[in-house]
């Protein structure tokens, strides 16, 4: 006898958009969530995320944020919700294409390459041209060169979190918050889960605690999974807020930590959120320090902001810090466990997975209840050699 046809553990930006899907095609679905979504302990928090269509982490992931813009779009029409604004996003590097972003030492290349074959509008922009449509971008160099998608831009993770959570529930599914996983096992037919409000039987799961996922999960997961601090700054803004400035990522140097990443000022704040990546020391979900010292701040402006961006103050309104789930190669994993065969993985999404979240939740929630159908090849764990 089982409690529920799929259970999903972890309501974030996957779990949620997961949760959605399946209950939106009918299935007897339950949420799961040790915390009461959405939060700020996990990775899905911060008031905004990136979002472009053309993926210099690889040609894979558009079919995802293809999907994922539609269903948005879907979804503000059908709740009233803006969870979607599309003001353009503007990538900008050194003009021999070498800066490294997310382990791609051709990042900008890639992502050029992948407007082409995918015909996503965009715009290759020369280091004159930056400067006349974007003023307020001070620190562009002569040999600088910019991506520029007018169909990009940002999304509120925590407002597509609840809506697609109201949405689930309004479309039959159950929720159990403040419910903390203690274990998963296989049994006959299933899968059991160990809660601390106890036992629930489910014909398949789908794991999507993100910096959770390792010890949940066991091997091979514990193994090729790491967690790391990430660290966002919200600084004073002292130019008036523009409705025309696009999300912007800079790369202003060889590494992965040579860059930033930047916002357009919401209205009313004050404020203008920027951050960078950083991958020298590995936490845990429990062991993070949460705390953002106003040090971390004065070093991330004076590296990063004070001689590119005008405008901007270093006088910090608020900080936060998050969580990134990382994979060695740093791509998904969208796998079957392989050591438990009704239990389906969703995680580690390394740092750029909430842009795919909604297309994801919908080629997840396909896989689990038709099986089969989805070719997910480029993000199965066996890549790894397990």
């Amino acid at each position: 006898m089982f409690d529920h046809e799929v259970a999903v553990i972890g309501l974030g930006a996957m779990g949620s958009a997961v949760l959605y899907q399946l209950a939106k095609a009918g299935v007897d679905a339950l949420g799961i969530d040790r915390f009461a979504p959405p939060h700020a302990q996990g990775s899905s928090h911060g008031d905004t995320r990136i979002t472009r269509m053309a993926v210099g982490e690889g040609e894979d992931y558009v079919p995802f944020v293809v999907r994922s813009h539609a269903i948005w779009k879907e979804l503000e029409a059908a709740t009233g919700t803006s969870l979607l604004t599309e003001c353009g996003a503007l990538i900008v590097a050194p003009g021999d294409l070498k800066s490294s972003h997310h382990g791609k030492p051709d990042f900008l290349a890639r992502t050029f390459a992948a407007a082409e074959r995918f015909a996503i509008p965009h715009e290759r922009l020369e280091a004159g041209q930056i400067r006349a449509r974007f003023p307020h971008l001070s620190g562009i160099t002569d040999d600088a060169i910019a991506y520029f998608e007018p169909g990009g831009g940002f999304v509120r993770p925590e407002l597509c979190i609840e809506t697609q959570l109201g949405e689930a529930r309004r479309h039959g599914a159950h929720l159990k918050t403040d419910t903390t996983v203690l274990a998963i096992e296989a049994i006959e037919g299933g899968v059991r889960i160990e809660t601390d409000a106890g036992a629930i039987r489910a014909r398949r799961v789908v794991v999507c605690a993100g910096a959770w996922n390792a010890a949940l999960l066991g091997a091979p997961f514990d193994d090729l999974l790491s967690v790391n601090r990430q660290v966002l700054h919200w600084f004073e803004l002292e130019r008036s807020e523009s409705a025309s400035e696009p999300v912007i990522i800079w790369m202003h140097g060889a590494g992965d930590s040579d860059y930033f990443y930047g916002f357009p000022p919401l209205p009313g704040e004050g404020a203008q959120k920027f951050a960078t990546e950083t991958y020298r020391e590995t936490t845990t979900a429990d062991a993070i320090d949460r705390q953002v010292l106003p040090a971390e701040s004065a070093e991330f402006f004076r590296t990063h902001i004070a001689q590119r961006v005008a405008g901007v103050g270093p006088r910090v309104v608020k900080a936060a810090a998050c969580l990134y789930t990382m994979t060695p190669d740093r791509g998904f994993i969208l796998d079957w466990h392989p050591r438990m065969k009704d239990v389906f993985v969703v995680s580690a999404c390394s740092g750029h997975g909430f842009k795919h979240s909604a297309g994801i939740g919908e080629t997840v929630a396909r896989e689990v209840t038709r099986g089969g159908e989805t070719e997910l090849r480029p993000f199965t764990v066996s890549r790894f050699g397990r």
